[in-house]
């Protein structure tokens, strides 16, 4: 096939943050879409098969409209960028750059980075419950949370109540030192990390002293009717079933519900049903319940994380290929021995 190239113009004062540091983000694009990108004094040329340079110019022409928005483009950005060129997808990247739920106490606004997570921040404006599942690294915390955040600083609930059940990774701690308060902040960090990164450690101290702020393990939960709140249950699939169900009762009037987990890695004693297995068949098609399945495709840590994601999918699949029991052929007879 006959080699083509064009030429398109990056302004000065966008080239080092779409090139990256060392150029790094124009030789991925080289490497992935195999085409060669070269600045010249006319432009940027980009030479290769037609379809590559067509889908160059477009992740290319992407991260300049994401730099024009005014964005440190970031490794993850162009991984992305490239992907959605693949699919026919490119300027997707644009339009959820555009939704922008609120801002973090340094002022960096939060965004969702993908489609799916586009998608699952969608359905919790609309949604009574939404059930947000997928692999580490999807955001499913810090989105429930920064929408958390902004529902409460409109006004639109009265209180913001974060919970998990308190079980240990897979590992014995023993008995932790303190009062009770000391002894479960560990399971709940990952939750103050986030409120401390959006809100700022000094406004959540001051909200969780008055009570506009709940963070609690899900023992607590049992009882209560929450009304005026929105509330998160993390880590939902290291809930039980009865868990699970006092959980969804609770919920009261003018209250919104978000429930995260990651199906893949369950610390529940061996032979125990999870509760978030057993909600999301129970509860799908009912109207104002919303479920959100993320794939690795919405990981936004470091790439390198994107991919143990899909090697222990693939290795796991393999797994339940193999452990999957072979039927009995016809010949044998499964009968008691005459």
């Amino acid at each position: 096939m006959e080699d083509t190239h064009t030429i398109m113009n990056i302004p000065l004062e966008h080239q080092k943050n779409v090139f990256g540091a060392f150029d790094t983000n124009i030789k991925k694009i080289e490497r992935m879409l195999s085409v060669s990108i070269v600045d010249r004094s006319d432009g940027v040329t980009i030479s290769g098969g037609e379809e590559s340079v067509a889908r160059a110019r477009q992740v290319l022409m992407d991260l300049l409209e994401l730099s024009h928005r005014g964005n440190i483009i970031t490794e993850q950005q162009v991984d992305y960028a490239i992907m959605l060129s693949e699919n026919g997808e490119s300027n997707k990247i644009v339009e959820i750059d555009k939704d922008t739920i609120c801002r973090t106490v340094s002022g960096k606004p939060v965004k969702p980075k993908t489609l799916g997570q586009k998608k699952y921040v969608d359905a919790m404006r609309q949604c009574m419950i939404t059930f947000g599942v997928g692999p580490a690294g999807t955001g499913k915390t810090f989105l429930a949370i920064a929408m958390a955040v902004n529902a409460f600083k409109s006004q639109e609930v009265d209180k913001i109540i974060l919970t998990r059940p308190a079980i240990e990774a897979g590992e014995k701690l023993g008995y932790l030192p303190g009062d009770l308060q000391s002894k479960i902040d560990p399971y709940l960090r990952p939750l103050y990390d986030a409120l401390f990164q959006i809100m700022g450690a000094e406004a959540f101290a001051h909200n969780l002293e008055r009570g506009a702020i709940e963070v609690a393990p899900l023992a607590y939960m049992r009882g209560r009717t929450l009304d005026n709140a929105y509330i998160i249950l993390d880590e939902a699939q290291n809930t039980t079933p009865s868990q699970m169900k006092m959980f969804l009762t609770r919920i009261g009037f003018n209250s919104k519900c978000v429930i995260t987990g990651d199906r893949t890695q369950k610390d529940l004693p061996a032979g125990t049903q999870s509760g978030l297995d057993l909600a999301i068949r129970i509860l799908k098609g009912i109207d104002d319940i919303a479920i959100t399945e993320l794939t690795n495709k919405d990981v936004v840590r470091h790439p390198l994380v994107q991919k143990i994601v899909e090697a222990y999918e693939k290795y796991e699949a393999r797994q339940l290929r193999e452990e999957k029991p072979r039927p009995y052929p016809k010949s044998v007879r499964r009968g008691p021995h005459l």
